[in-house]
């Protein structure tokens, strides 16, 4: 088994959670994807806040290119 996991950054909280639900539905995955609060550095303002979804791809069926467009539907992209 594989470590690969991917990182899709979204400007916010409700664009994470569409990807996320979009992400289960089309994949197969063996865990629910995971939202995480990335503060920018050196923000003050907690509203400058990124979102990322965490994917665990242990198989390494995800296509990083697919990840990346879905990202770019909702203005993020894939780290």
């Amino acid at each position: 088994m594989s470590d690969t996991t991917h990182v899709l950054v979204l400007p916010d909280r409700d664009a994470a959670e569409e990807v996320a639900d979009l992400l289960a539905a089309r994949y197969t995955l063996d865990a629910e994807p995971r939202l995480v609060r990335d503060a920018l550095a050196g923000e003050d303002d907690a509203e400058d806040a990124q979102w990322l979804v965490v994917v665990d791809d242990p198989r390494e069926e995800l296509i990083p290119e697919e990840l990346d467009g879905l990202a770019a539907d909702f203005e993020g992209w894939l780290e």
